[in-house]
């Protein structure tokens, strides 16, 4: 495995976990207040939102990186098969080829 497709994998991740980061923070946003220009929000309410907005992200991030690794597992066994089957049909093709020469019975 080359260096640069990791860095590729934690680019990606990097820059999915900021899009999400911009869509908690536009979704928390609440128009109905910027509309009145008052705060009627008080700071521990302000503070078990940010709290939750944490959870969520950490859950979120979580959840791309089990994501992946099940998926890179999955592709790690399907390219182990595949090159399984292509090894034995290296050898069969080679045991028909000696037949034919009559090198072999």
């Amino acid at each position: 495995m080359s260096s640069d497709g990791g860095g590729r994998s934690k680019r990606q991740l990097v820059f999915l976990a900021s899009i999400s980061l911009q869509l908690i923070n536009g979704l928390a946003d609440d128009p109905s207040n910027s509309k009145h220009g008052t705060k009627s929000e008080t700071p521990s309410k302000s503070t078990s939102n940010t709290g939750l907005d944490v959870l969520l992200i950490l859950l979120g991030v979580a959840a791309v990186v089990i994501l992946s690794i099940f998926l890179f597992k999955l592709w790690q066994k399907k390219k182990r098969e595949a090159q399984q089957a292509r090894l034995l049909r290296l050898f069969e093709e080679d045991d028909e080829l000696e037949v034919e020469l009559g090198l072999r019975d």
